[in-house]
């Protein structure tokens, strides 16, 4: 499996892909972290849909990485196209076949493939991490937002928790990518759909009946990442997210084990 994974790390860190993926990582990172303090005092919001985040908010232990908490959900999105594309240009390629010359376990190549992506997913939330904080600590001062408790030990312990909960958000959204690349066999169908579905049909899934939102996929994983949302506490979200993930992977490494390696 491990053979797997090296081969998968080579084609992961091909200039185009990975320095394209980390500008895209770098980009909104920034704008998230930076809007958040330059329209602290704006009358249409500095927050998700428009709501208001202010000084106070912003003054306590986590509010350091509150834009990086904000920043999950379009990481996710990031790594969903990533595994998605990686996953399913197998089949378009053609190179699935050779790889099952080298390794015939089927299963040791879907998870070579899936431990290699995972570590590009921690690579992209670290750099968006790093970039996301920096943001905060430069335009605190400029948004008179008191940064004092930013590092007390609360502090580290919310920057540590928010980490891990936007990995396990972003490698979430990432395994849905790898399941429609698997389903679909072809990445601009996975994307495309996987897109489509997140950033417009769930909206309008929640603008139309709100109480949707808890059974939704993409809002439950987005949840996850800012550790909870007023309408989503972050355990349902945790249980719900899982239980998507867990069922569509199931589903598709059984169609992966069985369905023939062409398009």
């Amino acid at each position: 499996m491990w053979h797997v994974t090296f081969s998968e790390l080579r084609k992961l860190r091909r200039p185009s892909l990975f320095l394209g993926t980390m500008g895209a990582v770098i980009f909104f990172s920034g704008l998230f972290s930076s809007l958040l303090f330059l329209l602290i005092d704006s009358p249409q919001g500095n927050g998700d849909r428009g709501r208001m985040i202010g000084r106070e908010i912003l003054a306590l232990p986590s509010g350091g990485v509150r834009g990086f908490a904000s920043v999950g959900s379009f990481l996710g999105i990031i790594a969903l196209c990533v595994f998605a594309a990686q996953t399913a240009q197998e089949y378009t390629y053609g190179t699935l076949r050779n790889l099952l010359v080298r390794q015939p376990s089927r299963m040791k190549i879907l998870l070579g493939k899936l431990a290699a992506m995972k570590i590009f997913a921690v690579i992209m939330v670290v750099l968006a991490a790093l970039v996301s904080i920096s943001a905060s600590i430069l335009l605190a001062p400029r948004a008179k937002v008191n940064t004092d408790l930013w590092f007390s030990a609360a502090g580290k312990s919310a920057i540590l928790e928010t980490f891990i909960n936007v990995i396990i958000s972003v490698i979430g959204f990432g395994i849905v990518g790898m399941i429609l690349g698997l389903l679909f066999r072809s990445p601009i169908s996975a994307i495309s759909l996987g897109v489509l579905w997140l950033l417009i049909v769930e909206n309008l899934l929640v603008a139309v009946k709100s109480n949707t939102e808890k059974w939704l996929p993409g809002s439950n994983l987005s949840a996850i990442a800012q550790g909870g949302t007023p309408t989503l506490e972050y355990k349902h979200a945790l249980i719900v997210g899982a239980a998507y993930v867990i069922f569509g992977a199931l589903v598709a490494a059984g169609l992966f084990k069985r369905r023939d390696v062409s398009n």
